[in-house]
């Protein structure tokens, strides 16, 4: 792997803002998205993405719990060293939509978690901190545990795309 100089993190207080971050903004994300799914009436994936901010909220307890005692720095958002656009596991809004199956909801997960797992990997591969490398090749096995979980989930289901909502509202487009 590659390492950029600028996106290389140095301290445990830096990687540890990164991280909750990252766990923070996906949190925020899964549950805008589970308020959007109700608003759609698509209950079922609403639900999914509710149980998914769940876990990541316990995630994100998990990692502070890390940063007890340590005074973390100020990053404006501009200057995260994330290897994506966004935080990594806020994944890309284009891939959504309000008749979305579980399926499909789960596949959506799925690519978040494994951009944070490459997040973390990315860090523990590159960064020259010690303590940071461990920590972050540890949370980037929990993330491959999440993407184990939610593979696990798409493989249970019975038919992935079956279950599609009634659009109750739809489009009104003129002829």
């Amino acid at each position: 792997m590659t390492a950029i100089p600028n996106l290389i993190i140095e301290t445990l207080p830096e990687f540890l803002l990164h991280a909750i971050t990252l766990e923070r903004e996906s949190v925020e994300r899964y549950e805008e998205l589970g308020d959007s799914m109700e608003v759609h009436n698509n209950p079922q994936i609403a639900a999914v993405f509710r149980k998914l901010a769940r876990y990541g909220e316990l995630h994100a307890n998990e990692i502070e719990q890390h940063a007890t005692g340590l005074e973390l720095p100020r990053i404006p958002p501009w200057d995260f060293k994330w290897t994506t656009p966004e935080s990594p596991e806020t994944g890309d809004m284009e891939q959504l939509h309000y008749l979305m199956t579980q399926g499909q909801a789960l596949i959506f997960a799925l690519h978040n978690e494994t951009q944070g797992r490459d997040f973390y990997a990315h860090v523990a591969a590159t960064s020259t901190n010690q303590e940071v490398r461990e920590l972050a090749a540890e949370f980037a096995e929990e993330e491959t545990d999440h993407m184990n979980w939610l593979n696990a989930w798409i493989r249970n289901l019975a038919d992935p795309d079956s279950v599609s909502p009634e659009d109750l509202d739809p489009p009104n487009v003129t002829e």
